[in-house]
């Protein structure tokens, strides 16, 4: 049907054409006609000027024709172009149908639906198996990073406390003055009491 469509397009425009060029040679005929009558008219031929003039009469009335086939024509090409279009979305109307009718003969309401709830089942059993991975990870990290904070300040204390020994080492007499006597080993010992103050005043009991 689209290929007869497009036939009578160019049949149209052919018949658009032929009458064009039917009405150019009317004008053409039309002022000769005039300028006959004009000249019969000058030589006072009022026979001849009659008959002239019932010709141009004719002459015009075929042209002024010309104009309404011409303007019929051309609402019969327009109507075929919508007609044409019509039918295009008639086709595509009719594809999209169809294609929907195959997808829905595919699609089960009920499969689709369940395959909807198990994957919002599963989402969920994956997301509280993530948060609770997460949890466990946390509590394993903030654990480590307690015994490293307190592993810190124990370090910290026994480096303070190994600086103070140093510096008591230091004033104790040396192996070359012979041995210390039991008062020098008491000076150069720290006691328990001595360690027990020195952490109190840097916050760890």
């Amino acid at each position: 049907l689209s290929d007869i469509i497009k036939e009578q397009n160019r049949e149209l425009r052919g018949t658009q054409r032929a009458i064009s060029r039917d009405r150019a040679a009317l004008e053409k005929q039309e002022k000769q006609l005039e300028l006959e009558i004009k000249k019969m008219a000058k030589t006072g031929n009022k026979e001849a000027c009659k008959v002239l003039a019932k010709q141009l009469v004719q002459l015009r009335k075929q042209k002024n024709r010309t104009y309404a086939v011409s303007s019929k024509v051309t609402s019969m090409s327009t109507q075929t172009k919508v007609m044409n279009s019509q039918m295009k979305m008639a086709g595509a109307m009719s594809a999209t149908a169809k294609t929907m009718q195959a997808v829905n003969k595919k699609m089960d309401p009920q499969k689709t639906l369940q395959t909807m709830q198990n994957f919002q089942k599963e989402n969920m059993k994956m997301e509280m198996t993530e948060e609770m991975i997460n949890d466990t990870l946390d509590d394993i990290f903030d654990a480590s990073d307690e015994e490293e904070e307190s592993q810190d300040i124990v370090n910290q204390v026994l480096d303070e406390i190994g600086i103070e020994i140093s510096d008591k080492m230091a004033k104790a007499p040396s192996a070359a003055r012979g041995l210390p006597s039991a008062s020098a080993s008491t000076a150069a010992t720290i006691s328990d009491e001595e360690i027990e103050r020195q952490l109190k005043a840097l916050g760890v009991d």
